[in-house]
């Protein structure tokens, strides 16, 4: 069943749409797509593009923040009606619908990760800065925009024991830890810190000074504590990764694999230049990503030789 309406543009065009996309977009997961087999790899392509969409509209700083939420609505309508089998030529639609029956997707956690990209247009207000005043409240946020994330990949990997969810949804914690360290210097200049405040009131950062930070200074040393502290805490969740791998699928293993030690070289990358992530954005050298890939590749085809 591939859940196809009449008028609908074709499965396989729809796939090759949403693999374009995220070969174009997704700097990091796309050296993880490759090293999946190509039904499990059309579908978290698919989820990608999907979740591309819902970022992009809720980024688009050119639309005011109203407008951007009448630009969700619209396109969450818009998906509801395709997923319930309406007339759709949105390639992510076509390939999600699919993906969602193929690997049973609960469509609830695509309504999650909506809510995800919208807290960013509820959480601020006119000139008021966009923070989380407690790691428990940060928690929330990464928990939408990543683990949920997660937990979708993990039904398209494949699992049995349900102990994958809990997991999934840490390894997603420490994605999204990463990212945040990667970025708070971007965010601040749009006046957003997801750096916990009760974190920074505890190692004597004023909010004021992030917000007005300057690139090419380097952190003082109570900034770098605090940086320190969100770096420890994904490190600790990164355990979670690992205590995941046995418990997928083996031919999906090789895919979380460049995933995960992707995400971890870029945290390494962070902890290596002293949390100095002010002077320049952290990223993994694409020669390092397609290493990491490499040997990826050749789990993959160890698995398949193996049986």
């Amino acid at each position: 069943m591939d859940g196809r309406a009449a008028g609908t543009m074709e499965l396989d065009a729809a796939y090759a749409a949403c693999r374009a996309i995220a070969r174009r977009e997704a700097k990091n997961f796309y050296y993880a797509f490759v090293a999946l087999p190509l039904p499990k790899r059309n579908a978290i392509c698919a989820i990608y593009a999907f979740m591309r969409r819902a970022d992009d509209l809720a980024d688009d700083e050119s639309a005011t923040i109203d407008e951007r939420r009448a630009h969700l609505d619209a396109w969450m309508a818009a998906w509801r009606a395709a997923r319930a089998g309406g007339e759709t030529d949105d390639p992510a639609f076509v390939a999600v619908r699919d993906a969602t029956v193929r690997y049973r997707i609960p469509l609830a956690l695509l309504d999650e990760l909506v809510s995800g990209v919208t807290m960013d247009l509820d959480s601020g207000g006119g000139d008021a800065p966009d923070t989380y005043a407690t790691f428990t409240d940060l928690y929330r946020y990464c928990y939408l925009v990543a683990s949920v994330v997660g937990l979708v990949c993990i039904r398209i990997f494949g699992y049995s024991d349900p102990r994958a969810e809990k997991l999934a949804e840490e390894t997603g914690i420490a994605f999204q830890l990463t990212n945040i360290l990667r970025d708070v210097a971007e965010d601040a200049e749009r006046n957003r810190v997801y750096l916990p405040l009760e974190d920074l009131k505890a190692h004597g950062v004023a909010l004021e000074r992030l917000l007005k930070r300057t690139g090419g200074t380097a952190p003082t040393a109570n900034e770098r504590a605090l940086l320190e502290e969100i770096g420890k805490r994904a490190e600790r969740y990164f355990a979670s990764a690992q205590a995941l791998m046995p418990l997928i699928d083996k031919e999906s293993r090789p895919a979380l694999g460049v995933l995960v030690e992707i995400y971890h070289a870029l945290l390494k990358r962070i902890e290596r230049a002293d949390y100095d992530v002010f002077s320049r954005r952290a990223s993994v050298p694409t020669i390092e990503k397609l290493k990491i890939l490499a040997v990826g590749m050749a789990k993959m085809s160890w698995v398949r030789i193996a049986g």
